[in-house]
């Protein structure tokens, strides 16, 4: 009877959290502004950065030895796809399975581009996991700024006051789309908007090409708790207007056009 009420007894307890060096979510913008070539691009360059000798380094060379990851797609408020969920990395081959995920699988787009939801999904998710990493990281990438749920500065806050840094990939390739309902200064809007955090940082890219590279840079510096050089900057005299995508998305809905 004791050893039973023992075994109850420890079932009961709660499981002890993994240690790893970062919980990282890579929250990945699949809105309607995004072209078919675009997601693959994207869902490529996440699988290859991730399965890149610069990015395993880095995962292997921590203190602990290995990470946890968390992958998801979203759009606007509400609406989301968790492709891989938390999951530990701490070699070679756990990276591959990841990539394997990412890379094998394909939806179309969702509606509308709420980043302020993609902050706060991803709060929740950090609650849920079962590991305690030295830090956590939320990695939001986006073609446009948030036009859909709460004050994306207002979400940023609240994960600042939870000890969480927010870096920010802005992808900034211009087509019809990204005229209409983005913006041109987007790597400004992700700096004063988005990220947060100690060593928070922006690293936006211009060109499909870069996607790639970019996402192993920024892999490689967050996994090590690096911040790259940043270069100087004359900032503007007026506070930046983080409500400029939802006054976008008002005028544009006055007029017959696709929702992004």
């Amino acid at each position: 009877m004791r050893v039973l009420i023992c075994i109850l007894f420890f079932a009961a307890l709660p499981l002890r959290a993994e240690e790893v060096d970062v919980e990282l979510v890579l929250a990945v913008d699949v809105s309607r502004s995004m072209q078919l070539n675009e997601l693959d691009i994207q869902r490529r360059g996440y699988a290859e950065a991730l399965q890149s000798p610069e990015v395993i380094e880095a995962i292997t060379g921590g203190m602990i030895g290995a990470i946890a990851l968390s992958y998801v797609e979203w759009g606007g408020a509400g609406s989301y796809r968790l492709i891989v969920p938390w999951t530990r990395i701490e070699s070679a081959e756990d990276a591959g399975r990841v990539a394997d995920i990412i890379e094998g699988h394909f939806e179309t787009t969702l509606r509308q581009t709420s980043i302020s939801w993609a902050i706060d999904l991803s709060l929740d998710l950090f609650q849920s996991n079962n590991f305690n990493g030295l830090r956590r990281v939320i990695d939001v990438s986006g073609d446009g700024p948030n036009n859909s749920g709460t004050p994306v500065d207002a979400a940023r806050d609240r994960a600042l006051a939870q000890g969480i840094i927010i870096n920010g990939l802005p992808l900034m390739t211009r087509d019809a789309m990204s005229d209409r309902w983005g913006i041109p200064d987007l790597d400004a809007y992700y700096r004063n908007c988005v990220i947060g955090g100690p060593g928070a940082f922006v690293i936006p890219v211009r060109d499909s090409s870069e996607f790639a590279s970019a996402v192993r840079r920024k892999l490689v510096l967050e996994i090590a708790g690096r911040t790259p050089p940043i270069p100087p900057r004359v900032l503007p005299v007026a506070a930046y207007d983080c409500q400029i995508g939802e006054r976008i998305w008002r005028r544009n809905m006055q007029r017959d056009w696709v929702e992004p």
